[in-house]
Order: structure tokens, then C-alpha cells, then sequence
């Protein structure tokens, strides 16, 4: 009996020892993943084929979409303002936001806090029986509930016209 035993837990506990990391994300679904297919333009006819570019292999093609470009467009700026220097008609946008002053490498200050943060709360969490979302219970607590918050500034006065109405 007890090596039946063991033969069933030391699999569960091995299985469970398994560290996938804070964030699992693995498709369930057997089909294609659409994700992984991306749109591009259409194709057309050049005016001269004298006029196109030298084939670059492993470089973008004329048919490819610039996500970054689109975005920028999106909000309403020009593609050419991608990754350049910020235009005038943006300054007072970029005064009003560093207004408090710019942390220098907040970006590597940031992953590290991240880090030792989500660090403190895997300790009890590597022994995983049943497979868990991990990352929506670490960051659980610092989460907004859209509801509550869409309610406390109705309260405060202040107009919601992008949330829901009101019940």
C-alpha cells in the first residue's frame, strides 16, 4: 500500500514543482492561433519597376504594416514624429506632463521593484497542484475595480462620460 501511495504523490509533488514563472500564458485551444498571423496592405502594382527598392532579406517589405505608425496616427500626430525628437505643437504636452521633474532610468527602477516585489510573493506560491494564474494573485491587491471607482468619482463630482451610465 504504501508504494502505491508513492507512486501516485511523488509524481503530484514533482508536477507541482514545476515554475512556469508569474504569467502562464498558454492557449487551450487546439485550433490557429490568430495571433500570430499579421495583416498587411494590399498588394499593388508599382508605377515604374525601375523605381523599387533593392530587396532587403529579413528586413520589412513594402507591404508590411507599422504598428507604432498607426498608433501615432490614431492620436492624431504623423508617422514621421516616431522615435524623433518631440515637435513643438507637443511642447506645452510634454511640459504639463514632467512638470514634477523626470526620473532618470525609471524604467530599470521600476523592473527591479517589480521584481522583488513579485519575488516576496512567490515564496509560498512555486507548489502548484492545479494550474493557478499567478500573476492576477500577486497583483491582486494593487488591482482597480472599474465599478467602484467609476462611483467614487461621480461622488467626488466629477464627470465619467467614457464609463458606463450610472445604475
Amino acid at each position: 500500500m504504501r508504494l502505491v501511495a508513492a507512486l501516485v504523490l511523488i509524481p503530484l509533488l514533482v508536477g507541482a514543482c514545476a515554475n512556469q514563472g508569474l504569467r502562464d500564458i498558454r492557449g487551450t485551444s487546439r485550433g490557429p492561433d490568430e495571433f500570430l498571423v499579421q495583416p498587411v496592405k494590399p498588394l499593388a502594382q508599382p508605377t515604374s519597376y525601375s523605381a523599387l527598392p533593392p530587396p532587403t532579406p529579413g528586413q520589412a517589405n513594402l507591404t508590411d504594416r507599422d504598428a507604432l505608425a498607426e498608433g501615432i496616427v490614431a492620436f492624431g500626430g504623423t508617422p514621421q514624429s516616431a522615435g524623433g525628437a518631440v515637435p513643438a505643437s507637443d511642447g506645452a504636452l510634454v511640459q504639463q506632463a514632467s512638470r514634477f521633474g523626470v526620473t532618470q532610468g525609471i524604467r530599470q527602477q521600476l523592473a527591479e521593484t517589480d521584481a522583488a516585489f513579485r519575488k516576496g510573493k512567490a515564496r509560498f506560491t512555486q507548489i502548484k497542484i492545479v494550474p493557478t494564474d499567478r500573476y492576477n494573485q500577486a497583483y491582486r491587491g494593487q488591482a482597480l475595480n472599474a465599478d467602484t471607482e467609476a462611483q467614487r468619482w461621480r461622488r467626488a463630482g466629477a464627470r465619467t462620460p467614457s464609463a458606463p451610465p450610472a445604475n
